[in-house]
Parts: structure tokens; sequence; C-alpha cells
């Protein structure tokens, strides 16, 4: 054989072995990265197929949990989103706020500030995580309790307590722009948005009295000490356990927030609005065992108790549907995202459960944004402003996406519906999630003032409180006038 031969052999050779490992790492990535062709919703009579959302083998052990990526080169920098890349977003955002740290707290009880509703300071007392006042939920004020047949002693009705928690990032700005606001150099009408980065959280928290026992409390639940302020106003420090949390947070294109949501994964039953029912063959935390009829459990009726052993959730993963796999027309396919969900749940909890992580013990119950997709970052504030009232809309042809009726069963165990019946909750135009109140638009009322920045009730409340000069008493009262104007509106429909 010649020289010449033996080199074009060999280049041949060279060519073929290249070719066949580019195939073997694009079927290597193809298997670690479930979505390599993904609906965008843009363009959603496309999107018809539905396709795993897996997670990344990078954010485990879970003690080690790196931030998602949300500026300038993330997944979110792009006019083309999927699905997949918000929900990854909500579920490595929560895994590294709850990555256990040096001292064995969660690094959101480290690295974030727990402050009001008015962004006061709360001051954590010695030998505690956090403090616990707050038992009002949103909207109308309710208040939740657990019921008595769950606890150890069978009689206990313990509160559900709540904290708020923000980052550095949104506490410098809602700073800079109410002092802008107070100093008349800034609008209450404006186009400004929160930076990228943007962190806000909401907890909800009982104590371990209400669980069956306190062994039950440390295998099945996250606890910490906390200083509880009593009904007589004096505080205790006692041990509590994580029921829920809000993860909210700004990403580049994405001023109105990523509204994720998680809870324990043994609260309440989930209704089923096929039989109009929701049971349980055995107590849980705010559900009675046995079945009940109807919406009633989860209303919050003016001037009476509501039935708080008949709280459940009214729809899994926030996602409509009349019965299983019948789903609700919306502004999505589904099960598509419902899907996503599951299998996003499914992956964590696998990785969870090999480290013996009491974290596997809660759920992902989805998130909501809204499609911004090609829209310039000025276009994205004009849509906020414009649309202000409407960004809530499930109906086809609207800008939500995700969970458009997401909801927390601790959180908004009251409003998951507006409804008194069920004859209306699985209509889309009906549906119910985070910005029917968080919109561009003071929630104090006054839809005249519109800006993005709204959106945060914690900025809504600062406004109030610096530049108005209301007490937070007289804030939560407007607070909930306007609420039950829109609720009475809602209703009317």
């Amino acid at each position: 054989m010649t020289s010449k031969s033996i080199i074009l052999k060999s280049i041949f050779i060279l060519g073929v072995t290249l070719l066949f490992l580019s195939a073997c790492n694009q079927k290597k990535e193809e298997k670690s990265t479930p979505e390599t062709k993904l609906e965008t919703y843009s363009d959603l009579a496309l999107a018809t197929t539905s396709t795993s959302c897996g997670c990344e083998s990078d954010w485990f052990p879970h003690s080690k949990t790196p931030g998602p990526e949300e500026g300038k080169g993330s997944p979110f920098d792009t006019a083309n989103t999927t699905n997949c890349m918000f929900q990854q977003w909500s579920f490595q955002k929560f895994l590294w706020l709850t990555k256990p740290e040096a001292n064995g707290k969660p690094l959101f009880l480290n690295s974030l500030k727990q402050v009001t509703n008015q962004m006061e300071t709360v001051t954590i007392p010695s030998g505690t995580s956090v403090a616990l006042s707050s038992i009002n939920q949103a909207g109308l004020d309710a208040v939740l309790q657990t019921i008595p047949g769950y606890s150890a002693d069978g009689k206990t009705a313990d509160t559900v307590y709540y904290s708020i928690h923000i980052n550095e990032t949104l506490e410098t700005a809602i700073t800079k722009y109410v002092d802008s606001i107070k100093k008349g150099t800034l609008s209450k009408n404006n186009n400004a948005t929160f930076p990228i980065g943007s962190l806000e959280t909401k907890v909800s928290w009982v104590p371990i009295t209400a669980l069956p026992s306190k062994k039950i409390a440390k295998e099945n639940y996250y606890t910490t000490m906390a200083a509880v302020t009593q009904k007589d106003g004096t505080v205790v420090k006692e041990e509590v356990a994580l029921l829920g949390m809000h993860v909210v947070g700004v990403v580049i294109n994405h001023p109105e927030f990523i509204w994720a949501t998680f809870e324990h994964n043994s609260l309440a039953p989930i209704f089923d609005v096929s039989t109009n029912t929701a049971s349980s063959t055995k107590n849980t935390l705010i559900f009675k065992e046995g079945t009940v009829t109807g919406v009633d459990g989860i209303r919050w009726p003016s001037g009476q108790i509501a039935k708080a052993d008949q709280a459940f959730g009214l729809f899994k993963y926030g996602v409509a549907a009349y019965s299983p796999n019948n789903y609700v027309a919306t502004s999505q396919p589904e099960p598509d995202n419902y899907n996503k969900i599951d299998s996003l749940n499914m992956c964590v909890s696998a990785h969870l459960k090999s480290e013996k992580d009491v974290w596997q013990n809660y759920q992902y119950d989805g998130a909501i944004w809204l499609n911004m997709d090609g829209l310039t970052p000025e276009e994205q504030a004009d849509t906020l402003n414009s649309l202000y009232r409407n960004i809530k809309d499930a109906i086809p042809g609207s800008m939500a996406r995700g969970s458009l009726a997401s909801a927390n069963v601790t959180m908004e165990t009251f409003t998951q519906t507006y409804q008194q019946t069920t004859d209306k909750i699985t209509d889309a135009s009906y549906l119910i999630n985070c910005f029917n109140c968080h919109r561009a638009a003071p929630d104090s009322g006054g839809d005249a003032i519109r800006s993005p920045l709204y959106l945060s009730h914690v900025f809504s409340g600062n406004v109030s409180l610096i530049v108005d000069e209301q007490t937070p008493k007289e804030i939560e009262t407007n607070k909930l006038n306007a609420f039950m104007k829109q609720l009475a509106k809602t209703q009317e429909k």
C-alpha cells in the first residue's frame, strides 16, 4: 500500500470515527435532556404533543444546588421560550432556596430578609429562625386552622402562620423606586420594572403540636424554632413545621415575575370535579376523614367561620380539568403542562429520596407567567400596564401560561375559586390564579395608577406606608375593601 493510500485510509477512518462520536454525543445529549424538541408558546398550533421535563444532574446533591441562570445568556434570553424552561427554573430555585447550609438552616432563612407586607424589617429573636405573627391569608383576610383530629392529643387545632422573605436585589429596588416617588422624581404611573434576580418568597408554617407526633414532624417536615405571637399578644418560642412556599422571581424578559408554588405532599385531598366531591380515607392536616360535596370547604363566608376541616385543593398542579384526562380549554395545550410538572416531581423526588432529604416530602404545584416571546423590554412593560387587569385571563388566545388555576392550599385556601357552586369553576373565564391580585395597579385599589412595580404587594404596601403615610392597619383595611369590590364584580358575571 502506498503512502498516499495509507493517508487517505487514515483520513477516512478518522472521519467515520468523528461521525460516530458525534452521533453518540448527540444521543447522550438527547438522553440527558428529554426536551430536545419542545414546543414554543409563540406557535401553539405546533404544541400538540406531551413531553416530559426532567431535572438536571447538577442540581444534586441538594446541599450543592446552584441558583438557576436568569439574565443574559440564560435560557430566557430568547424570543422562543418553552414551558420546561419555567418549570425547571421554579424547581431549581426552590431547591437552591431550601438547600441546607453549614448551620443546618436552609439558604432562604440565612440569606433572605424577613419583612412585613409593607417591607418593614422583622426582628428575629435569638434562638429562633423566623418570627411569626401574620395569620391572615391573601384577599379575604381568612384564617386557616388545622383539624383537631390530626394532632397527637386529638383535640388541638393550631393556626397556620405566614412569613415573607425578600432578597437584597428586590429590597434595594423597592427602596429606590419608593424614594423617587416620594421625592416626585418618579410618577406613580410609570413603566419601571424590577431588576433581574429580584426574589420574594412567602412561607406557611404551623406549630408541630398540630401533627400526630414530634417524630412524624421531624421525619416528614422541615422544622425550625420560631418566635410565635399568640392571640393575647405574648410571644413564645416553639418548633414549627414548614407547610408551603411561594417562589416568585424576575428573569430576563419576564418583568411580571415567575410565580411558583410548593407544598407538603400530604396536606389535603384534591377535589374531583366529575363527582363534585373531595374525600380522604384518613385525617390529614386540614381535611377530616370522609367525603364532602361542593366547594363550601374552600370558601370564606362573610361574617362566618369557614369549614376549616373541609379544606382541599381544587385542581392538581393548578391545571383545570372536568375529570381525569379531560382538560379545560385554555390559552395553552394540556396535558402538556401537567405532565411536565408531574415528571419534574418524580425526577426530583427520586434524587432527594436517595439522599434521605426531608424535602422529598414537598411537591411542586406549578407556576404561572406570561407569554412575552418577541417583545422588547419596553413592550413588556407597556403590556403589563395596558392589560393590567386581564393578565390573569386563561381563555384561549390570552397571554397567561403555566398553571392557570394555580393556588397553594395553605395560602390561597379560600380564594381558589370565587364561585359558590361548581358549575362555573371549569369555565376558563372564571379560573383564579396569582394574576387576579398581582397586577400593574395598587393592591389597595385605584386602577388609574399603573406600573409593573405594583405586581409586588410588598412594593404596593411600602408605597402606602412611606408615600401615603398610612398605618399598616389602614393599608390592610383598604386592601381588603378593594378585594371585596373586585370579588363582587367577579361574582356578578
